[in-house]
């Protein structure tokens, strides 16, 4: 079992969540053949929303991958996004900046956005366990 970090804005998110699906890095396939069943994903949301929204920067949900399947859904003419099956669970949104010290994956912690960029990627078990506490209801 792996631990991962989706960052996707929350209005994405929370279609996620409703659809019990998740993308990463604008519907490429590449890293969604990474996830494997069981394994956990945290999802921090820098914004509100994808297009002019509000800083936010939150974890703003989290869930297991539930089959390791990986497929497409034709969303708009010309965009067909690579998606897996996510089984959620309530959560509390939770501002990411009281975590950041103890946070092992972030090393720089004056420019600790900058690993958040780099879209969905592997954290270790121990700052899973970090966020799930801080997270779950």
């Amino acid at each position: 079992m792996k631990y991962w970090i989706n960052t996707i804005s929350r209005d994405h998110v929370m279609r996620g969540v409703a659809g019990g699906f998740t993308q990463a890095n604008h519907g490429k396939p590449h890293v969604l053949k990474r996830l494997q069943k069981d394994d956990w994903i945290v999802f921090y949301s820098p914004k509100t929303s994808y297009e002019g929204g509000e800083p936010l920067q939150a974890f703003t949900a989290i869930g297991q991958v539930k089959d390791d399947e990986l497929y497409q859904v034709e969303m708009a003419p010309g965009f067909v996004p690579w998606r897996r099956n996510v089984e959620f669970y309530d959560c509390t949104e939770t501002p990411i900046k009281p975590l950041i010290e103890d946070l092992s994956f972030i090393k720089d912690k004056t420019h600790w956005g900058y690993k958040f960029r780099f879209g969905l990627f592997e954290i270790p078990k121990a700052d899973f366990d970090i966020i799930y506490k801080a997270v779950i209801l």
